[in-house]
């Protein structure tokens, strides 16, 4: 069987979910035997996201081969529970990158380097890219930002001489728009939808099938109406309904005859999709026996920015049957003393990841916090080294302690540069990055946790715990119980006389999935139940 492909395209507002949607077909072709991955194609001229502002666009996911990437790859993985890799996210910058290194070597033999052909052949290649491995049966591909968008252009060109070089029964295209309800007038609109196809139209693409982002249900009438203007089949326009949660789309999706429309364009018969372990999560989710609050003391007041985090309590409550009621609480607005007041309805404190020095005084009362009082604690990445900074400062008396990315010349630096960045100036895909080798400390929390003595778990940092000062933390009772077995380098440190008290030099949230949810963030509900009680 050739490789399939399915391409994603946005208009008239972004936002509108084309990474659920996608990810929500590729869930039900693969519970349908099909072998799928999607990628994510964005339209912006940074290389990566690794240096983008989470406020500019959420959070940086990170793969397991160290690729920082668009926040929709992380909903790609927990759809599919499948890896991506650096070729799953592809950017302008990426593309213009590798054609002018291209242009300045001589490989266009002095041609005249456009848009056309030699970026749109960039684009084209990258897309074709993972059908190379002969892994995938469909291969989904969402082009960020929405049609009309001057940034947005060479993509689409690319998808329209795709849908031209490839044969018809081997490509599909995807539309999804927004279908606003004017509330005044107490009706739904479908002009926006016109206009965005008729862009679409205008740059040489026909959509197979329109899915219709709406809060109110399309009307068989209005559905014949988009397809009649909008120049498909009046059964191939669906809609993409409103729901509380994102891993219902799917089911939507799968009463709308996404997945059926797909496979008949494909000429391809499949099995019915067993979902049953999915339905079994939802189950859960939708009957939780208790509840917890957990605070999530982070520096960006952005539902994005801390996505997987988010989405990893939402797997974790419903194995545990409970409702996690996440709590932001802004680390500029915390301190010594008001931790008590802003705290004090908490079952649990997670200090979130971050970089520089706005809001760190605040993540360390929040930690001297929980603790001090026995509440149950999580700190991912800069979370687990300001729990260090907390800990030297507050227990082993070191005033002043603290990681050189933020005080150069502390006179204790508890964290601290690699040897092997301090001569680097570069921003961009620097960091410790990717999945590494942790082994866990026998008879502790960690290995408890894993129920294994080697775990592999995802990186994104510079620095470091220093190990010079391990031997007075460990005395004092802060005990480092995960290692890299290669570099000895201090990945999690625990304190046993704590009822729960963890911090992970990784990011084990990009791990966790629905129906694999990650077992540290299981054992923090289960902990916070506790408190709780």
């Amino acid at each position: 069987m050739n490789t399939k492909y399915v391409f994603v395209t946005g208009g008239v507002a972004s936002s509108l979910g084309k990474g659920i949607i996608s990810a929500s077909l590729a869930k039900l072709l693969q519970a349908r035997g099909l072998k799928v991955t999607i990628q994510k194609f964005d339209p912006y001229i940074n290389i990566d996201p690794g240096t983008l502002n989470p406020y500019e666009h959420g959070e940086c996911y990170v793969t397991e081969d160290g690729a920082e990437t668009d926040l929709d790859l992380g909903h790609y993985e927990r759809f599919l529970g499948v890896y991506t890799s650096k070729a799953n996210n592809v950017t302008t910058g990426k593309i213009y990158n590798t054609v002018i290194s291209k242009e300045r070597e001589g490989a266009y033999l002095g041609k005249t380097v456009q848009i056309v052909p030699h970026i749109t052949d960039e684009i084209k290649r990258r897309m074709m890219l993972l059908s190379k491995t002969g892994d995938y049966d469909v291969i989904i591909t969402e082009i960020g930002g929405t049609v009309g968008d001057m940034e947005s252009e060479p993509f689409v060109e690319a998808v329209r001489q795709l849908q031209w070089e490839l044969p018809e029964e081997d490509c599909v295209t995807i539309h999804l728009t927004l279908v606003p309800y004017l509330s005044a007038a107490k009706e739904l609109k479908t002009k926006p939808t016109q206009h965005s196809v008729q862009k679409l139209q205008q740059d040489g693409v026909q959509p197979d099938i329109i899915v219709c982002r709406t809060e109110h249900e399309l009307s068989p009438e209005l559905r014949k109406k988009v397809a009649l203007f909008c120049n498909v089949k009046p059964g191939h326009v669906i809609q993409s309904i409103d729901a509380d949660s994102i891993y219902k789309v799917p089911l939507k999706m799968q009463e709308e005859k996404l997945d059926i429309l797909v496979l008949n364009h494909f000429g391809l018969t499949c099995p019915e999709p067993d979902l049953s372990r999915w339905n079994e999560f939802l189950y859960r989710l939708d009957h939780p026996k208790t509840s917890v609050n957990i605070a999530l003391v982070g520096k960006y007041n952005l539902q994005d920015a801390y996505k997987s985090i988010r989405e990893a309590f939402v797997h974790a409550g419903a194995e545990n049957e409970c409702r996690v009621n996440v709590v932001y609480i802004h680390s500029e607005n915390i301190n010594d003393s008001n931790a008590a007041e802003l705290l004090k309805d908490m079952d649990g404190v997670l200090v979130a990841p971050g970089f520089g020095e706005r809001g760190l005084e605040g993540k360390i009362s929040a930690v001297r916090y929980a603790r001090e009082n026995g509440v149950p604690f999580f700190g991912i990445c800069l979370g687990m080294q300001m729990c260090v900074v907390e800990f030297a400062r507050n227990v082993l008396g070191m005033k002043g302690a603290h990681s050189t990315e933020v005080n150069p010349g502390t006179e204790y630096p508890v964290i601290n540069l690699m040897e092997d960045q301090k001569s680097t100036t570069s921003k961009g895909g620097t960091m410790r990055l990717g999945a590494y080798k942790c082994e866990l400390r026998k008879g502790f929390l960690a290995e408890k946790i894993y129920g294994k003595s080697i775990i592999s778990e995802r990186h994104r940092h510079r620095y470091e715990f220093n190990s010079d000062y391990l031997s007075a933390f460990e005395q004092a009772g802060m005990f480092s119980t995960g290692r890299n077995p290669d570099t000895k380098l201090v990945e999690i440190v625990e304190i046993p006389e704590h009822p729960f008290f963890i911090g992970v030099q990784f990011h084990p949230e990009y791990k966790s999935t629905p129906e694999n949810p990650q077992p540290l963030f299981v054992a923090f509900v289960k902990a916070a139940m506790q408190r709780k009680k």
